[in-house]
């Protein structure tokens, strides 16, 4: 895997081991701006790496150091996201700028990278995460049109479950208390929801909680049948 080194100036000592990967769209308009604004010191924001839209890998920031790529965030009791994680950027304007699907090249590169950081430091599955899955209430990224099969398949994110059960009909209190247990942050709980759906059933981000979400969420929180995440 090739990688351009452009250092960025934003980042500081980490407090926790890395257990968990961090996925965000850059949310801009062009790669490159991205890619200025992750190196302007005034700024304060940065990432691990960057993955343009036509494939090319940059490395930003040292794995060694916190990047400061995911704010005030949370996830199955960490609340020093950055500290825990490695963050990757992928160019895509986003909601605001007109979002669209990501392109095969820049998956392409982006999937050896996410192994490659994953089996060093033996990241599980349920730890490889979207921006919105640890800020639901700030963040959408990397939004609806990411494609988490593509990194199922390959046993670098969990897949969307498949498994027939019955419909356990929890309340909107009980939804939230297993999302929670899951490892949402569930202080506002429509945007929790809604982080849940754009990430598991993203063909219908509603906020509504239906028969469908529950049984999701029941399979993702039973014991897999091959032991692991």
């Amino acid at each position: 895997m090739r990688i351009i080194d452009t250092p960025s100036p934003n980042f500081d000592a980490r407090l926790l081991p890395i257990t968990m990967i961090v996925l965000h769209y850059t949310g801009m308009q062009a790669g490159a701006s991205a890619i200025a604004r992750l190196r302007d010191i005034e700024a304060k924001v940065s990432s691990h790496y960057l993955v343009d839209e036509d494939g090319t890998v940059v490395r930003m920031v040292d794995e060694a150091h916190r990047a400061w790529h995911a704010g005030r965030s949370h996830w199955r009791e960490i609340d020093d996201v950055n500290s825990a994680s490695i963050g990757i950027e992928i160019v895509n304007p986003g909601h605001e700028f007109g979002y669209r699907p990501f392109p095969a090249e820049q998956i392409a590169a982006l999937l050896p990278l996410v192994a490659e950081i994953k089996d060093r430091y033996a990241i599980t599955r349920g730890n490889v995460v979207g921006h919105s899955d640890v800020a639901p209430e700030r963040k959408r990224d990397p939004g609806e049109l990411f494609p988490w099969h593509e990194l199922a398949k390959r046993r670098l994110a969990l897949p969307r479950p498949t498994r027939n059960l019955m419909d356990p009909g929890w309340t909107e209190a009980g939804f939230c208390l297993a999302l929670e247990r899951f490892g949402y942050d569930v202080t506002n709980r429509m945007a929790a929801i809604m982080a849940f759906q754009r990430r598991f059933r993203p063909e219908m981000v509603d906020g509504e909680i239906d028969a469908e979400c529950r049984m999701i969420l029941l399979a993702l929180l039973l014991p897999k049948p091959t032991g692991d995440d």
